[in-house]
């Protein structure tokens, strides 16, 4: 009796803020190539559930630049805005783990424990046991494991960068599940769109490896399974800082879409033979990526 093969379903989660950018370029091709050299299915998924952040036409943009690269998505485009109702289900089964704080940025930045490796600052736990009298609720957050609790630390595999930890209590603290303006945060959406679309493998940028460790979380507390992770390196401008609307990025070139191609393959360190088409720039980089991550 043999096994049957896991099916494989891969995604590229972009968020309509903007045209895409050499960043954006290298994240789709490391999740497309890694798709079709598993000879998987590469959906789409627009994540504009920060509906302040939405620019005009910039998903029709983002799609059109696709198209003129050669990437051909499998299955219907999935728009995070259309699905506030998943959201609400999942949150309310996370029941007994979630509760409302009071906490403002500042207070929770003059606490002292800290800020995260993305940034955020940890959250020391005020309102675990209530809001304090006078304060409103702003937020919704889910509890993490305490010391010595079960999911305490998050340990993972990542095909890129090998074995990672997270401990959730020093390293980021009770998360944020529903934001101050009302709107799901990105860590619950991306955990119930992985769920629901039947992810298996996620290949993303470095920018967002602190996340994991809070998805994973989310995924056994909602009994929903844990895809395979690979975070791939982030493209960073002159002064260092991540390659990003926020930071300046030009939006990439298609009048010539091969240069921004092999510019991105090059960051990825794939070695390719001359193409003379996107076709067969696409063969070149699926076969080199195979030899890569699949064997």
């Amino acid at each position: 009796m043999t096994n049957k093969k896991m099916e494989y379903i891969g995604r590229f989660a972009p968020s309509p803020s903007g045209p895409l950018h050499a960043g954006s370029l290298v994240a789709a091709m490391a999740s497309y190539l890694d798709a079709k050299a598993h000879q998987g299915q590469w959906l789409v998924r627009i994540e504009d559930i920060d509906e302040t952040r939405t620019v005009a036409d910039a998903t029709a943009a983002i799609m059109e630049a696709l198209t003129v690269f050669g990437m051909q998505h499998d299955g219907e485009v999935v728009v995070q805005s259309e699905r506030k109702d998943l959201y609400q289900a999942a949150f309310t089964r996370l029941n007994g783990l979630v509760y409302p704080c009071g906490c403002t940025r500042r207070e929770i930045a003059d606490s002292r424990l800290g800020v995260a490796a993305d940034g955020a600052a940890i959250y020391p736990g005020t309102c675990r046991h209530g809001v304090a009298t006078g304060k409103t609720a702003r937020t919704w957050r889910v509890r993490v494991p305490d010391a010595n609790e079960a999911n305490e630390t998050i340990d993972f595999n990542d095909r890129w960068l090998g074995p990672l930890t997270q401990h959730l209590s020093t390293e980021v603290g009770d998360f944020v599940l529903k934001r101050a303006d009302g709107f799901w945060a990105y860590q619950l959406a991306v955990v119930v769109d992985d769920a629901e679309q039947g992810v298996t493998h996620i290949v993303r940028g470095t920018d967002l490896l602190e996340s994991t460790g809070r998805q994973i979380y989310l995924q056994r507390m909602l009994d929903y399974p844990t895809p395979e992770y690979m975070h791939v390196p982030v493209v960073l401008n002159d002064v260092g800082e991540k390659l990003s609307k926020q930071t300046g990025a030009l939006a990439l070139d298609l009048a010539h879409p091969m240069n921004e191609l092999i510019k991105a393959a090059r960051f990825l360190e794939l070695s390719l033979p001359p193409a003379q088409s996107i076709a067969e720039f696409w063969q070149a980089a699926t076969a080199a990526w195979a030899q890569r991550f699949c064997t």
